[in-house]
C-alpha cells in the first residue's frame, strides 16, 4: 500500500467549497514565518495530503506518516545515494564467517531529543518490540530470521540469526524500524514522538499540521533549518497555490501535469524515479476470488499501458512484480503480456464463470492521485468481458484501515518497493509474513523460493530465485501489478541543499536551508 512509501504525497480533489478555503487559509498564515534578509526564522513548510495519523514507526503505513516520522527518528543504518547500506546510528556491521553473527557498533554519545542517552539497549527494545508477535509490527517479517538481540555494552549490538540472511542490512534503513527510546512507554510515544532524528516534535493540530524544531544534538550535524512544519492540504490545486505563492516551500507530486503546473519562477520541480508500484491486490482469500481461473481472467483483461495512460498520462513504465533493480522482473513473462480479452474469457469458462463475477475493490482518496482514475479505468476495462466491479472510495483513514484489517476483495494499492525482493515482498506473500492476511495470498512454493533467496548473497543465483518468485506471483495471478510511475519534488527556489533521490526520501531534508523571500 502504502509506503504508499518505505511514497506520493499530494492527490486529487479530496474536498471543496469551505474546506478548500480553510485550506488555503491555513497555508497562508505560514508566509509570516519568513524573515525578510538572510536566512528563514521560519520553519520550512512542507505540504503533505493527509493527516499523519501513524506516530509508532513500527506500526506505520502510510506514506505521510513515514515521512514525518523519518524526520523525529533515526534508524541504525542509512541509504546511500546509490540506494545501498550505510552507516547511520552504527556503522556498518562486522558479520561472521558463517553469516550468522552481525555485530554492530554505535556512535558515541548518541542522544534522543528528550535529552536521554540512546544506548545498545534502546535498540535491543526496539527490535524485540518488533519481533513480538503481540505489537503486529509492519517491519516484523524484516527480522523473520533473528534468534536473538544482544546489548554486551552500551555501544555494542550483537544480533545473532537462525539462518543467513542477505536481506537484513538492507532492512536496517526503513524508518519501520526507526530506534525508540526504552524508557519511554508506547502509548506515551503515540502523542509525543520522541526520537533522535534532526528535528524533534513540537506539536499536532489534527488535520491541520504537525511542527518541528530542529534537533541541536543530532548525531550528524546541526540541521539546516529551525524547524519543519508538515501542513495538510488536500486538495492539489490548493496545494500548487500555495507553493507558488511562497506559502508552502516544499512539496512531492505523482502527478506530471500538477508537476508542470506548480513549476514557476519561484518553484523548481525535480523528477525521480519510483520503486514504489502500483497494483490491482487481489486477496485470493476472498471467496469470489479463490479461484485461480478468476484471478487469470482479471489479469489478462487488463492493459496495464492503458491504466498507466489513463491514470498518470504515461508517466511511467509497465512493470512486474519485483522493481527492485538488480531483480527486476520481466513484464512480459505473464500469462498475459498484453490484453487479451479471449483468454480471459477462456479462464472464466475453466471457472464455470462464463456468464461473469462480480466482486468489490477498494480505492483511496487522498493517499495519492491517481488511484480513482485507476480504479475507474480498470472497472471499465473488466466490464468489457463480464466482470463486475463494485467501487468503493473511501478517505485515507478509513482506506488504511480497511487495508491493514483484509477488509477487501479487491484493492487499488500504492505499495513500497525495495532495493531487495525479500524486504519488498516476504511481509506479504510468505505465509508468516506481517502482511499476508492484507495480500491474501501464500504457498509452500513461494515459502521454499524466499527462505533461499535470503540464505545466498550471490546475486546471480539470487536473480534466479527471485525470476521464480515473480513467474509464481504472474502464473497466479496473486495480484495484478501495472506501473511504477514518478514522483515530482517541488520547491521553492529559496530552498538550497535537499537533494532529491528515488522515492522522494527525504532523509536529506536535514541538510536543506532556505534564505528569506
Amino acid at each position: 500500500m502504502l509506503n504508499l512509501r518505505p511514497g506520493a504525497v499530494t492527490v486529487r480533489t479530496m474536498v471543496v467549497g469551505a474546506a478548500l478555503v480553510t485550506s488555503l487559509a491555513a497555508a497562508g498564515c505560514s508566509g509570516a514565518s519568513k524573515a525578510s534578509g538572510g536566512a528563514s526564522e521560519g520553519p520550512l513548510v512542507f505540504g503533505i495530503s493527509a493527516d499523519p495519523t501513524q506516530t509508532l514507526p513500527y506500526l506505520s503505513t502510510s506514506t505521510q506518516s513515514l515521512q514525518v516520522l523519518g524526520q523525529i527518528y533515526s534508524t541504525l543504518l542509512n541509504t546511500g545515494p546509490d540506494l545501498q547500506p550505510t552507516a547511520g546510528l552504527a556503522d556498518l556491521p562486522k558479520i561472521s564467517g558463517d553469516g550468522l553473527t552481525y555485530t554492530f557498533t554505535l556512535k558515541k554519545d548518541l542522544k534522543f531529543g528528550n535529552g536521554s542517552a540512546l544506548d545498545s539497549t534502546d535498540v535491543k527494545h526496539t527490535f524485540d518490540t518488533i519481533m513480538d508477535p503481540a505489537t503486529k509490527a509492519t517491519s516484523a517479517s524484516y527480522f523473520g530470521s533473528v534468534k536473538s538481540v544482544a546489548a554486551p555494552d552500551p555501544q555494542t549490538v550483537v544480533v545473532t540469526l537462525k539462518a543467513p540472511d542477505a536481506s537484513f542490512v538492507s532492512a536496517l534503513s526503513n524508518v519501520n524500524t526507526s530506534i525508540v527510546p526504552s524508557d519511554v512507554p508506547a502509548e506515551s510515544l503515540t502523542t509525543k514522538p520522541v526520537g533522535s532524528g534532526p528535528y524533534l516534535f513540537e506539536s499536532r493540530t489534527p488535520n491541520q499540521s504537525i511542527t518541528l524544531k530542529a534537533n541541536p544534538g543530532y548525531y550528524q550535524g546541526k540541521p539546516g533549518l529551525p524547524g519543519v512544519q508538515f501542513r495538510i492540504i488536500a486538495d492539489e490545486k490548493a496545494m500548487v497555490s500555495a507553493l507558488r505563492s511562497g506559502a508552502v516551500d516544499m512539496a512531492v507530486f505523482d502527478n506530471s501535469v500538477t508537476a508542470k503546473t506548480a513549476t514557476a519562477s519561484n518553484v523548481k520541480v525535480a523528477t525521480v524515479d519510483q520503486l514504489n508500484f502500483h497494483v490491482l491486490q487481489l486477496r485470493a482469500d476472498a471467496p469470489v476470488l479463490k479461484d485461480v481461473e478468476v484471478r487469470l481472467a482479471i489479469s489478462c483483461a487488463i492493459d496495464r499501458k492503458q491504466v498507466l495512460d489513463t491514470a498518470a498520462l504515461g508517466a511511467g513504465k509497465v512493470t512486474g512484480p519485483i522493481t527492485s533493480p538488480a531483480y527486476r522482473s520481466d513484464p512480459d513473462s505473464r500469462p498475459c503480456p498484453q490484453r487479451d480479452v479471449a483468454k480471459a474469457r477462456e479462464h472464466l469458462a475453466k471457472a464455470g464463470k462464463s456468464s461473469g463475477v462480480s466482486f468489490t475493490m477498494i480505492t483511496s482518496q487522498g493517499l495519492y492521485s491517481t488511484a480513482v482514475n485507476e480504479a475507474q479505468n480498470i472497472q471499465a476495462q473488466l466490464k468489457e468481458v463480464g466482470i463486475t466491479v463494485k467501487l468503493e472510495t473511501l478517505d485515507s483513514n478509513a482506506y488504511v484501515q480497511r487495508w491493514l484489517a483484509g477488509d477487501f476483495d479487491a484493492a487499488i494499492a500504492l505499495n513500497g518497493g525495495s532495493t531487495d525482493p525479500n524486504t519488498m515482498y516476504a511481509r506479504y506473500f510468505t505465509s508468516t509474513g506481517s502482511f499476508n492476511k492484507v495480500a491474501g495470498y501464500r504457498s509452500a512454493t513461494l515459502d521454499k523460493l524466499f527462505a533461499e533467496g535470503k540464505a545466498t548473497t550471490d546475486t546471480a543465483k539470487r536473480k534466479e530465485i527471485y525470476a521464480k518468485v515473480s513467474q509464481e506471483l504472474e502464473d497466479n495471478a496473486a495480484w495484478v501489478w501495472t506501473y511504477t510511475g514518478n514522483l515530482y519534488i517541488a520547491t521553492s527556489s529559496a530552498v538550497k541543499g535537499f537533494e532529491p533521490r528515488t522515492n522522494g526520501d527525504l532523509s536529506t531534508l536535514w541538510k536543506a536551508t532556505m534564505s528569506a523571500a
